[in-house]
């Protein structure tokens, strides 16, 4: 099966294979629409704050398009597809859909979990390029690039456990003021076959997609973990976009920034530890990673974090067109 989705792909014309990326991404996000639609509805029940919900249940929905498509790409061999793919959809989310989502509508900081989570991410975001670097002849990163462990990818499933149990702590010192509504509407039955019906559609689509990127990204003569890092990451980041532009647009923008938070931290924890720990080699980090992409994750993630201690209430419209200008630079630094 694998062989022949490689020779079709291959004997498709340009044109047909980005007609393929496009009708993949589209069906992923789909997929994933759909997933969290339902995750929403069963926890809505159970009345869990919109913040919490961002910041894990949504944001394990939506980051399931970069989790399959990541830990795909390794297992086939690609595993700077996968790395690109995880720490290009941390810069998607920070730079471009947290961008839009403050130009769009209001983004109120909740100091609880932006002093939590928040310095979380950050830290995170530090501790990938550094288990990245290699210490045997660290002053050839910029020519060689790195690697990241399997081993550590074992390590960061392990935090992510602790993350999820953590987060389950703190959603019972969020303030009621971001609660939600009960919503009963819906059998279970039915709810649980709409999730699966996503996650097939999710696992699918990606799959395709792995094979159309890699061979568009051969005749294009493109580093695929440039290609990883800006468009298959903005693809699996649909669903982040959507959730988080309809949640402002909807007075939720709670929802928005725990969902990018959230999406985050499962990007570095889940995607590239998923990823790491099914790949006996580790994670290929190309040079570009150190000379662009980790860089450019850090930047934006510091214009997020240093405009709440400036602003402690809302994000305001000056940071978002901070951070959609430095997810713009950075594609066309890329490209």
């Amino acid at each position: 099966m694998e062989e022949l989705l490689t020779e079709f792909v291959q004997g498709l014309p340009l044109l047909a294979l980005l007609a393929i990326i496009a009708a993949c991404l589209f069906v992923l996000g789909k997929g994933a629409d759909l997933l969290v639609d339902e995750a929403v509805t069963l926890s809505l029940r159970h009345g869990i704050s919109k913040v919490i919900i961002g910041a894990t249940i949504v944001s394990l929905g939506t980051t399931l398009p970069e989790v399959t498509v990541s830990v795909m790409s390794a297992v086939n061999g690609k595993p700077d597809l996968a790395l690109g793919n995880a720490i290009g959809s941390v810069i998607c989310d920070t730079g471009l859909i947290l961008g839009i989502a403050t130009l769009v509508g209001v983004v109120p900081i909740d100091l609880y979990l932006m002093r939590r989570q928040g310095l979380l991410c950050l830290g995170l975001g530090f501790v990938i390029i550094i288990v990245c670097l290699p210490f045997g002849n660290i002053g050839s990163v910029f020519e060689t690039g790195g690697r990241f462990p399997q081993i550590v990818g074992f390590v960061f499933l392990a935090v992510l456990a602790l993350y999820l149990w953590l987060s389950s702590r703190w959603a019972k010192n969020v303030e009621s003021d971001f609660g939600v509504e009960s919503h009963e509407d819906g059998s279970t039955g039915v709810i649980l076959l709409k999730i699966l019906l996503g996650l097939g559609l999710v696992i699918t689509s990606s799959h395709i997609l792995i094979h159309a990127v890699e061979e568009t990204a051969i005749r294009a003569q493109v580093p695929q973990s440039i290609i990883a890092a800006t468009l298959v990451a903005f693809g699996t980041s649909l669903p982040e976009l959507v959730t988080a532009v309809t949640a402002v647009r909807k007075g939720h923008g709670e929802l928005a920034i725990g969902n990018v938070i959230g999406a985050d931290i499962l990007n570095i924890l889940l995607v590239a530890g998923a990823s790491a720990s099914v790949t006996r080699g580790g994670l290929v980090a190309s040079e570009n990673f150190f000379t662009l992409i980790f860089p450019a994750m850090i930047g934006l993630m510091l214009i997020f974090q240093v405009s709440t201690f400036i602003n402690t209430k809302r994000l305001t419209k000056t940071t978002g067109v901070f951070l959609l200008g430095g997810y713009l630079a950075y594609l066309y630094l890329s490209l």
